[in-house]
């Protein structure tokens, strides 16, 4: 099936909207978010759970995958989808954020990077052809270019030039992208900087993908920053293809997103933060392990209907972190995928019933952000 998105609902008070995506494997019904599954899971979940909760689409990272268990070997199992019992939609991610992420270990050139492996300390060059040649052959029904992501601290000059690299790689990205059932979506850098943004929103939609991935943010900057540089970007890309946000997944930058025009997100917050046993709930994030807990035999959330809130009190939650219990991980990440994938659910609805503003306002009200 050829990648096509259909805008379904705006918002006549805002940039919200909601559309469907549709991919090789399946439908996204948008905004929607994606889970994190790096190493080919997204941790202590089963494909059967994800679905369950309403997980339409999954991220995995190719750089990870690269290096255990290789894509090689991947591919002769029959791809991604196949290797992961998932038959929904995945997007891929090409490396680049590693870029940021294990800038230590990383060294930039022209004519691609070369990683040293957080593993094994092996060397491993990826340029931007291989790694579309890469996710190619892990068979992703969204694939994204390499791009060059700088600190959100850096200065003018290495903003521009991070920049101009992402363009540069995104050319060579494409011409060697072949595979008509993957879509290769553009990745817009520039750092914390409005006039970049804006010529790298042009720069980028000028190349014609399918779809228009902002990078580069949530990376340290302020909430103000992001906010104003999301909206400074949507309004330079091209209205009718989805706009991505990449690796934001905190409820209220979800809803500010959404309010902005963005159609998909990604993030490992929900789940990693669950294992660390802060629980997102309709008031804040609250953290069980909390001696408040100890003898409280309410669920964490009593507005919540997920299995970990129907079946078990806080008390019994906070017990189990505090014993270091592997089904504590599981239970706190199955409610905090759960609060976001209804979230999402609510907020597509509200949009479509004309509400969101009114919606958006209520949410924010009564969440409690954290520091």
């Amino acid at each position: 099936m050829i990648h096509r998105f259909d805008i379904v609902t705006t918002c006549p008070y805002t940039s919200a909207r909601t559309g469907t995506l549709n991919t090789n494997h399946g439908q996204v019904e948008t905004p929607a978010f994606m889970p994190v599954a790096s190493q080919a899971t997204v941790k202590t979940m089963t494909p059967d759970e994800l679905r369950g909760l309403g997980v339409q689409l999954i991220i995995s990272n190719t750089y990870h995958l690269s290096l255990r268990p290789g894509i090689e070997s991947v591919s002769k199992l029959g791809g991604l989808h196949r290797f992961m019992g998932w038959d929904r939609p995945i997007v891929t991610d090409s490396g680049g954020y590693q870029l940021f992420s294990l800038a230590s270990l990383c060294q930039t050139k022209e004519e691609g990077v070369l990683f040293r492996s957080h593993l094994d300390g092996s060397e491993h060059f990826l340029t931007p052809e291989l790694a579309t040649q890469l996710q190619e052959e892990l068979g992703g029904d969204i694939i994204m270019p390499l791009d060059d992501c700088p600190p959100h601290d850096s200065d003018l000059r290495t903003a521009r030039q991070a920049m101009e690299r992402t363009h540069r790689w995104a050319q060579r990205c494409q011409q060697a992208h072949s595979k008509i059932d993957q879509a290769l979506y553009g990745i817009v850098q520039g750092g914390i900087y409005s006039q970049l943004r804006q010529e790298s929103a042009h720069a980028i939609s000028s190349l014609g993908f399918p779809g228009y991935a902002i990078g580069g943010l949530s990376l340290g900057e302020s909430k103000e920053v992001m906010i104003a540089l999301i909206e400074e970007t949507v309004a330079y890309l091209p209205q009718d293809k989805p706009h991505y946000l990449m690796g934001v997944g905190s409820p209220e930058d979800i809803l500010e997103g959404i309010a902005r025009g963005i159609d998909l997100f990604d993030s490992a917050l929900p789940t990693r933060i669950a294992r660390n046993g802060a629980i997102l709930t309709s008031q804040g994030r609250r953290n069980i392990r909390n001696a408040c807990f100890k003898h409280d035999d309410t669920p964490i959330d009593p507005q919540c209907d997920c299995y970990t809130c129907h079946t078990f009190s806080a008390a019994y939650l906070h017990h189990l972190f505090r014993c270091e219990e592997m089904l504590s991980y599981r239970l706190a990440t199955i409610h905090n995928l759960h609060f976001i994938m209804r979230l999402m659910e609510q907020t597509r609805q509200a949009i479509m019933d004309g509400t969101f503003s009114s919606y958006k306002k209520a949410f924010l009200s009564r969440y409690r952000q954290p520091d």
